[in-house]
């Protein structure tokens, strides 16, 4: 993470103005790609993917630069842009997380294990009380987990377990796979492992249609309702207002004082500002348990759900730091260590709320047991790729910040 050369004779304004420039061209012709789309599906999710982009990088930078610019107008507009692209991320959000699961749910009532990595199902209670056997983290449909082990080894039986030896459902202990004892904990008693586990499968494919549909019923009519919600703000005289002030930003930039200052002397700063919060965020993470890959932090229903907002937290200060150093180094190569650990820090997010997604459908009402139990499982394999997903951004992160041989 280094700084840029700044000519002596530049101002601050001139290297902020041309990146802000070329976003607002990109919203624009987002704008046009939408107008062009018609019924065309996949070209109005191209045009709204462009104009979430643009969105959040202007506004990004408006957040990191404000004291170069002029504080009224970037607060005004900043907080325009946040509305809209968290308007048009909702349609995509809900698609994404429908795909991810009912992908999941395949591979898990199939025993493909996802991905190549090993299964190791335990006892587990699911959403809403629910026994579920927790199937080993894998690569669900477009998700890949980076560096994460090739075999994972099931979660705690119940919410304090630790991974190995875990308490089944009647309280005996299971031995961990390749243990010597069987599911009765017994010696000799390893013939009931391969039954247990062939009574888990069975029962998970029985409900897994069913979750399936469910899970297709509820977040369909979530992504009706925020497809309607992004055409409906794309027609409103919010949304024009937002448009012409991004035409006028390709163009002209509204600076404050500062934006006529040396650059060498003021842009850094607030650079420097949004870098030192993201390494204070990050530092604050327990990166040292999440540098084991079976530490099982992020598996419980309770504990590792109310864990996961400093990391979503990271992953918006990253995403700040990234933009700036964007408009900082217009043209340089971009951090592919950064890039990566940011990759997985998306990857966290879409599992931990796909889980959460899975625990909702479960506390549907009067739902059968079967139904419950395969979405206990869904919800034990996306928490483990959750754990994965931290895995994989401590490995990231300790590639960005090694020292530069």
């Amino acid at each position: 993470m280094h700084n840029p050369d700044h000519s002596a004779d530049i101002t601050a304004g001139e290297v902020l103005a041309p990146y802000l420039h070329a976003r607002a061209a990109d919203f624009l012709r987002g704008l046009r790609l939408h107008h062009e789309s018609g019924s065309d599906t996949a070209g109005a999710e191209e045009a709204a993917r462009t104009l979430r982009g643009a969105a959040r990088r202007i506004s990004g930078t408006l957040h990191t630069f404000r004291p170069l610019l002029d504080p009224t107008w970037a607060d005004q507009l900043r907080t325009e842009l946040a509305w809209l692209s968290g308007t048009l991320a909702l349609e995509h959000a809900c698609t994404s997380r429908l795909v991810r699961l009912v992908d999941a749910l395949s591979r898990l009532s199939n025993g493909t294990g996802g991905g190549g990595h090993g299964t190791a199902p335990t006892t587990r209670t699911g959403p809403g009380g629910t026994a579920s056997g927790a199937a080993g983290t894998g690569n669900s449909a477009g998700t890949a987990t980076g560096d994460a082990p090739g075999t994972r080894v099931g979660a705690s039986g119940t919410e304090s377990g630790t991974p190995g030896t875990q308490p089944d459902a009647s309280g005996s202990q299971v031995g961990a796979p390749g243990s010597q004892n069987g599911a009765s904990g017994s010696p000799g008693g390893r013939s009931a492992v391969p039954a247990a586990r062939g009574s888990e499968a069975h029962g998970l494919s029985v409900g897994a249609a069913r979750a399936g549909a469910l899970l297709d019923r509820q977040l369909t009519l979530a992504r009706t309702r925020a497809h309607s919600a992004a055409l409906q703000a794309l027609g409103s005289a919010r949304f024009h207002a937002v448009a012409d002030a991004l035409a006028l930003l390709a163009s002209e930039v509204p600076l404050g004082p500062l934006g006529a200052a040396p650059a060498v002397e003021i842009l850094d700063g607030p650079a420097e500002v949004a870098e030192r919060r993201l390494f204070d965020a990050v530092a604050a993470l327990p990166l040292t348990r999440a540098a084991h890959p079976y530490n099982a932090e992020a598996l419980g229903l309770g504990a590792g759900e109310t864990q996961d907002a400093p990391w979503h937290q990271t992953r918006l200060l990253l995403r700040l730091h990234r933009y700036a150093t964007e408009a900082l180094h217009t043209g340089g190569e971009p951090d592919s260590a950064l890039y990566e650990a940011a990759r997985a820090l998306d990857r966290h997010r879409d599992a931990a709320e796909a889980a959460t997604a899975a625990a909702t459908a479960a506390r549907t009402p009067r739902i059968a047991p079967a139904t419950a139990y395969a979405l206990g499982v869904l919800h034990a394999d996306q928490r483990h790729e959750v754990e994965a997903a931290r895995f994989a951004f401590q490995h990231a992160w300790r590639r960005t910040t090694a020292p530069v041989p």
